[in-house]
């Protein structure tokens, strides 16, 4: 394992201070504020330590209320909603400075077997043909080199590929608005951490980097790495239909149906590389064009 998994799997393990009350601490992103990919995991992170193991999550609606702080811990207080025969509804709130900046709701369900569909996996080339982000980014001339940096530096424990240029490495010219990339951690997951609780918060965690991505392409838009957008997550919803393991490869697939009102709408659906859909995820975002002084 990786020093950086180590480092992401320390930042999900919580401080339980109270019977429901949960800290936790941040680290840098790539923006000065609270990455909310890892505000979304680790609230998931203290809904399922108040719930039975033999109930897995199968879906979370959240919204982002304010920027996070990332000089400071994160209080996370659990409401134990309802503890019924099939179904354990769980409800999380993430403050700092005695506001609240983010909230979700989360729900949890024994096993049951039923009907079984599901959307066919599309077709994308296999992860390993393509290149990593260390290898990716520095091609790029036009980036800022600091900007590179922090991009490496803030997803070294994530192995992502992008299958086709991001946003920011081609943009000025409208593409169309999807965009795929694979990703697994940067190292194996074992022992007493390797729990489905722990490979759905890692998913959560890396579900927020690439979403708008779609959003971007659809307008030729590099993104914040380029400044011609400036934005931010405003909610986001997961659905996990099928088990899988954030150590193995996953292909996330996203498109943007949508832009308006200065919102943009992102929605993905994430296979295993043998073709299981596992995840659904929406968000949509704030995405403004900066005005011209």
């Amino acid at each position: 394992m990786s020093q950086a998994l180590q480092s992401l799997l320390d930042l999900l393990d919580l401080e339980q201070i109270e019977e429901n009350i949960f800290r936790g601490r941040s680290r840098p992103a790539i923006v000065p504020r609270v990455f909310g990919g890892q505000v979304a995991a680790q609230a998931l992170v203290a809904a399922g330590r108040t719930v039975p193991a033999d109930r897995p999550a199968h879906s979370l609606h959240s919204y982002f209320l304010r920027p996070g702080d990332p000089g400071v811990p994160i209080v996370y207080t659990v409401d134990r909603i309802r503890d019924g025969r099939s179904f354990t509804t769980r409800r999380v709130v993430a403050v700092q400075h005695g506001q609240p900046i983010f909230h979700l709701s989360a729900s949890f369900q024994r096993h049951e077997d039923g009907l079984d569909h599901q959307a066919p996996m599309p077709v994308a080339p296999d992860p390993a043909t393509l290149p990593t982000a260390e290898e990716q980014l520095p091609r790029y001339a036009h980036l800022d080199p600091a900007v590179v940096e922090k991009f490496l530096r803030s997803r070294e424990a994530v192995d992502l590929r992008y299958v086709d240029d991001p946003p920011y490495g081609r943009f000025g010219e409208p593409r169309e608005p999807r965009s795929q990339v694979w990703f697994r951690t940067n190292g194996k997951l074992g022992g007493a951490v390797d729990e489905p609780l722990l490979h759905v918060c890692l998913a959560t965690y890396v579900s927020d980097m690439t979403l708008l991505d779609s959003v971007l392409l659809a307008h030729g838009r590099g993104g914040w790495a380029v400044g011609d957008v400036v934005g931010a997550s405003l909610d986001h919803a997961m659905w996990f239909h099928r088990p899988f393991r954030a150590d193995e490869w996953l292909l996330y697939d996203q498109e943007s149906p949508s832009a308006s009102g200065g919102r943009g709408l992102g929605q993905g659906r994430i296979y295993t590389q043998d073709g299981q859909l596992a995840i659904t995820v929406i968000q949509e975002g704030v995405i403004r064009v900066p005005r011209t002084p």
